[in-house]
């Protein structure tokens, strides 16, 4: 882990961070930027400030592993779960769901990202909205991420969000 001083030491929170669900689900882009405006020395001011924010684990859904290593270097532990083209999105979005479920059970502060805050981001994160029934259905789900992303979702994460409602957990019947 490299040691930072001065006013850097809390580091820089990543473009277009949000938060989904409070303390507990943020979205972004890739911390360091994407393509072409990738920066190692920014990456690393936003895995500081990540970590300074008490972020517990930073979920990748990148196609690609690039960069992981960087969040082993300031020690922020990572899952990549890929969501690459040609990837079966119902049985990606039901592992995916399941493991932020998982780890928001434990207490994990989690920061979501993709290469940017896009369509597919946002798919996905107002697809947990539904699945974990945090809100009754898709358009409400769609509400919320075009409001607190304040941008519009596209066809790609609105088709992501209606693939996520029929894979909702079934609750247990009443009186069980």
């Amino acid at each position: 882990m490299v040691a930072v001083r001065g006013k850097w030491a809390a580091g820089i929170p990543p473009r277009n961070f949000t938060w989904v669900i409070r303390d507990q689900l943020a979205i972004s882009e890739r911390p360091g930027g994407f393509s072409r405006n990738h920066r190692p020395v920014r990456r690393q001011e936003e895995i500081i400030w990540l970590r300074v924010q008490g972020f517990t684990r930073v979920v990748s859904i990148l196609p690609s592993p690039h960069n992981l290593h960087a969040y082993d270097d300031q020690e922020l532990p990572w899952s990549h779960i890929p969501f690459a083209g040609g990837t079966d999105a119902r049985a990606f979005l039901r592992a995916l769901y399941r493991a932020i479920d998982g780890w928001i059970g434990k207490g994990d502060r989690l920061l979501l990202h993709e290469e940017e805050l896009g369509d597919r981001l946002m798919g996905v994160a107002a697809g947990y909205l539904l699945w974990s029934r945090r809100l009754p259905g898709g358009p409400e789900a769609i509400m919320v991420l075009e409001q607190i992303t304040r941008r519009q979702m596209g066809p790609a994460g609105r088709e992501l969000v209606a693939l996520a409602g029929p894979l909702k957990p079934q609750l247990p019947p009443k009186g069980s």
